[in-house]
């Protein structure tokens, strides 16, 4: 492991919260004290200079009954979807994650914040405390009348993506597929437009990674936000659905967005296989062509930990000095680590949320 000083890691995605509640009986105590399960939690972040990221609460879909880790291995895949899920336990389910995030906060003594500003942030990060930000993947939990959106704006949610990759009231998701565009059917709904402009007037910034190719320009007709993808990569190299055009990356310039580098090997290798065995050189490629295509103040990280297979040369978050160690032999300097490690996701955040 190098023995330069940590490079601080502010992440644009990862799904602890649902490793967690399906885990121990005492899922705040595993995550502060550290269980050593997947990819997160606290000491590991510690050493791996973790700052803070996206805490994303995920409503899961019933088992389809497919081998999804099979499938993804062979040389063309389409995973079924899933049918939209009810809005009951779709609350649920939101709620009792929301809920693991505070109650790690209130027993971190301090270590651990729920942020709502990029003051918040930034505070945190130069006082060594986790910044946190309550992040939604999938509106299933919210009403057709958006009353719930009040309810979770006022209780810290800061980011939303609109949907996974099923369905839902508010638009369509991309399957998992390749080889395939990211056009694959239609974009928002009547709702989902409406969803769109209140996340704007409340400036909860809005997460397009799952959203498919036509509800992506949806939102880039409607939004004034920066356009953002937490978690995604480059169409150009990997021809996977989940990935972004240079088209859509022109947009996202345009907007003074910012896309995360998903870790997930599927989305990397130029053959979309879910295979641990991925070179970080494959990483590299990805974030050279965002660099080249948003500038490298557009570029940020979205590993996905926990919520996905990664390149075993990381492992887990203990793993991230081996990926600045990597951009430093590619040839990134200091200043462009920094911003892509870290910076670019708070300066973003700024421009979304205000200070």
């Amino acid at each position: 492991m190098p023995s330069s000083p940590l490079i601080p890691v502010f992440d644009g995605h990862n799904d602890v919260l649902f490793r967690l509640i399906h885990g121990k009986a005492e899922p705040e105590r595993a995550f502060l004290e550290g269980d050593n399960i997947g990819h997160l939690d606290l000491p590991r972040m510690k050493q791996g200079g973790f700052v803070g990221g996206f805490f994303a609460v995920y409503c899961p879909s019933p088992d389809l009954g497919v081998d999804v880790d099979d499938l993804m291995t062979k040389p063309e895949y389409d995973v079924p979807l899933p049918k939209p899920l009810e809005l009951a336990p779709s609350q649920q389910i939101t709620l009792r994650m929301a809920s693991l995030l505070f109650r790690i906060e209130r027993a971190s003594g301090g270590e651990v914040v729920v942020c709502r500003s990029a003051a918040d942030i930034r505070q945190c990060i130069d006082s060594g405390k986790l910044a946190t930000i309550l992040h939604i993947e999938g509106a299933e939990a919210i009403d057709p009348d958006l009353y719930f959106l009040d309810v979770l704006y006022e209780s810290g949610l800061r980011s939303i993506g609109p949907v996974w990759s099923r369905p839902n009231i508010f638009g369509h998701g991309v399957p998992f597929r390749y080889p395939s565009t990211p056009d694959t059917g239609p974009g928002l709904t009547e709702r989902g437009r409406a969803l769109v402009k209140a996340c704007n007037r409340l400036k909860v910034m809005i997460d397009l990674s799952h959203l498919n190719e036509k509800g992506f320009w949806d939102v880039a007709k409607l939004s004034d936000a920066p356009l953002v993808a937490t978690h995604s990569n480059a169409y150009a190299l990997c021809n996977h659905s989940r990935n972004l055009t240079d088209r859509q990356l022109a947009a996202i310039r345009e907007s003074r967005g910012v896309v995360g580098v998903n870790f997930a090997t599927s989305f990397i290798r130029p053959d979309g296989q879910r295979r641990e065995h991925t070179p970080l050189e494959d990483m590299i490629r990805h974030m050279d062509h965002l660099v080249e295509h948003l500038g490298v103040e557009g570029v940020a990280l979205g590993s996905d930990f926990d919520g996905a297979t990664i390149p075993a040369e990381i492992g887990d978050v203990r793993g991230l000095p081996r990926l600045v160690e990597a951009m430093r032999r590619h040839g990134y300097d200091e200043a462009a680590i920094r911003k892509i490690c870290c910076d670019n996701w708070i300066d973003v955040l700024e421009r979304t949320w205000g200070r």
